[in-house]
């Protein structure tokens, strides 16, 4: 079969679009600690987690990593930074950094995910090519549900959006659990 007869058939044979369904929202309303749950789930996947305010960030940093050498920061809440990167940079130039200091959007308490765009990361490759990964997120950026997360980025105007969730890793059949296989080693949550 050519192509075009191939694309043919599948457009001949396309089922009816479905209307989505509609979601009772109610039914997911908890009355819960939102960053209690959400320290509980950020630990739960691997993640570290601490409440520091704006001036204890970098000792903080100095305290959990005091081996790192090259650093990027990509906010003003630290100092620390001796990588400077911008939107231009070779994502191939970061493979030795040894941490990376970037501010989250907002979390999700149910799972511990934070929402990161390109603008928190500046390149799409510096939360996965670094070894260790702090991001810093303002306490009263916590939402209970995914699907409340989904409505708020429904209306963004982004090139590129990510859910990060503790730290990279991987297990096979054998269940040997590999952490930093496709991305950073470790992560470290601020809250602000």
């Amino acid at each position: 079969m050519s192509r075009e007869s191939i694309l043919k058939a599948i457009k001949k044979n396309k089922p009816p679009l479905l209307p989505l369904p509609e979601i009772d929202e109610s039914v997911f309303e908890q009355q819960v600690n939102l960053r209690e749950v959400f320290i509980q789930n950020i630990q739960r996947v691997g993640g570290k987690i601490a409440e520091v305010t704006g001036n204890e960030i970098d000792n903080e940093v100095l305290k959990r990593y005091p081996e790192a050498k090259e650093i990027v920061s990509i906010t003003n809440k630290s100092k620390l930074g001796n990588v400077i990167i911008t939107s231009e940079t070779d994502p191939h130039d970061l493979k030795n950094i040894d941490l990376a200091i970037i501010e989250g959007v907002f979390g999700v308490a149910e799972n511990g995910a934070i929402w990161i765009t390109e603008k928190q990361s500046i390149l799409r490759a510096l939360p996965f090519i670094t070894s260790h990964l702090i991001i810093l997120l303002k306490k009263d950026q916590l939402h209970l549900h995914m699907l409340q997360a989904y409505q708020e980025i429904a209306t963004r105007n982004r090139s590129f959006g990510l859910f990060i969730s503790g730290p990279s890793k991987t297990a096979d059949i054998e269940q040997s659990l590999v952490i930093g296989a496709h991305g950073a080693m470790s992560l470290s949550v601020f809250l602000i």
